[in-house]
């Protein structure tokens, strides 16, 4: 008989419910097991719970202040009293100037522009044969190339064959080659014509010369350069021309990193005679909203810290990552920085006014900002350098803190390491449940199999007591 079988027939005999009793004595068994399994499971829940918040906020709070601090609103910038003449931005890893510079755009650098006559369907054959390009100077007149002087670059050839004569091919070969032309198709009511771009600069000229295939000729109609007739010099190539404090100077490129120390130049129109000053600007703001910010969200994460490692129920209250993230993060605005030197200039967040609460909090004293701010712009700059300063200090914390062997990294895979382990315990707690209910379920069955025994002998003699009885009557 199953077990199942069993637990139908169990009380049958004896008038007891026998099921409910088997399974109160097996709760009753397993009861503080299981009171223990849970509270230890919510623990290990609030546990994990806790580090995922603590390495979430450690991590945004590390991330943030590092990416400000690279983006470059924390440092002194170029600046440019007529932007819409001249740009200005700082090079990678450079240092600003510390003077002003007087600057002239007179010319802006251009690139060579061609174009060819029109011709009616873009998706005819041309001609076939080979494409030259050659670079160098060029003496441009009404349209026309008068002279050219090739400059030490290899020519580079461009192949047309029956696959790309059409002028949408010679334009797709031509920007296959990424030779610095660019071609492309200008198209109106009357047809399309080839139109080709050179780089800037006026070594930079081109001439295009064509190798025609007897058998395919018309590509010689492209062909641009000296005693070309069939296209037209558009814009001839040219530098740039600015004047850097009085002092004329050429640039192939409208882009020019090295005329003023550190600063990229990027030209956007020519104005002769107009003069634009450039110069720097500390971040002054960018800094007060910086510092107004690190307090905020430190004390943010603080909150959450007090929060988990709190004495009186705190999830993480005995978790040594946890305390010792606590701690590091309390020091941190003691963390001396290196900013220079100067004398009386601040090395420390707390000298520029981050003040700590009785709490462990931080409050900024708007005073004491103000004058480090005022009195030691580039060293309040310098505490927050993306490599050197605060920033880097809290990455080192943050590092410090995930850490898979020693910080709550390491914490993390304990706890959850403890959880499986808890629910492998749990499983064979309830293996051991449900064979002592199989156990109880048989002996009972035996049990009451029996007094049912008992119960049918009884029965039997009280029959035959009564049939005694009556025939004694």
């Amino acid at each position: 008989m199953t077990v199942e079988s069993i637990a139908k027939t169990l009380g049958t005999g004896s008038g007891i419910d026998i099921s409910a009793l088997v399974n109160g004595l097996v709760d009753a068994s397993f009861a503080n097991k299981n009171a223990q399994f849970e509270q230890k499971s919510e623990t290990l829940t609030a546990q994990i719970s806790g580090i995922s918040r603590l390495k979430d906020g450690i991590t945004g709070f590390s991330t943030a202040l590092s990416s400000i601090a690279r983006s470059g609103q924390l440092s002194t910038q170029p600046t440019s009293s007529n932007a819409s003449i001249l740009g200005v931005s700082l090079l990678a890893g450079a240092t600003p100037p510390t003077s002003s510079t007087a600057i002239e755009v007179r010319q802006l650098a251009q690139g060579q522009v061609a174009y060819s006559g029109l011709i009616a369907d873009r998706t005819a054959a041309v001609g076939q044969g080979t494409l030259t390009f050659t670079f160098g100077n060029a003496t441009v007149a009404n349209g026309a190339m008068s002279g050219f002087t090739a400059g030490g670059g290899t020519p580079i050839d461009v192949a047309i064959d029956a696959s790309n004569s059409s002028l949408d091919g010679i334009v797709s070969a031509i920007n296959a080659k990424n030779s610095g032309v660019t071609a492309s198709i200008l198209s109106d009511v009357n047809g399309a014509r080839l139109v080709l771009k050179g780089p800037t600069g006026e070594a930079l000229a081109f001439e295009m010369t064509v190798a025609e295939d007897s058998a395919a000729p018309g590509l010689s109609a492209l062909a641009v350069g000296r005693g070309a007739t069939g296209t037209t010099v558009g814009t001839p190539a040219r530098d740039a021309i600015v004047a850097i404090d009085g002092i004329a100077v050429q640039r192939a490129s409208n882009t020019i990193s090295n005329l003023v120390p550190g600063v990229r130049l990027d030209l956007a129109t020519a104005a002769p005679g107009t003069i634009v000053n450039v110069g720097t600007a500390p971040p002054t703001d960018g800094l007060r909203t910086v510092v107004e910010d690190f307090v905020a969200t430190y004390n943010d994460l603080a909150t959450m810290l007090r929060e988990e490692t709190n004495p009186l129920g705190g999830a993480l209250s005995r978790d040594p990552a946890a305390s010792a993230m606590k701690r590091s993060l309390a020091a941190i605005t003691l963390a001396q920085v290196d900013t220079g030197g100067t004398p009386g200039a601040p090395t420390t967040l707390a000298a520029i006014g981050v003040a700590t609460n009785r709490d462990g909090s931080l409050r900024v004293d708007a005073a004491v900002l103000n004058r480090a701010l005022a009195e030691h712009p580039a060293a309040v700059e310098k505490l927050f350098n993306a490599a050197t300063g605060i920033p880097a200090k809290l990455s080192e914390i943050q590092r410090a803190s995930v850490n898979t062997q020693t910080g709550l990294g390491g914490s993390e895979a304990r706890y959850t390491r403890q959880q499986r382990d808890l629910s492998d315990q749990q499983t064979k707690a309830l293996e051991q449940a449900e064979a002592m209910r199989t156990r109880m379920t048989q002996q009972f069955a035996s049990m009451d199999a029996k007094v049912a025994a008992y119960k049918s002998t009884q029965s039997f003699l009280e029959q035959q007591i009564d049939v005694w009885n009556a025939q004694r009557n």
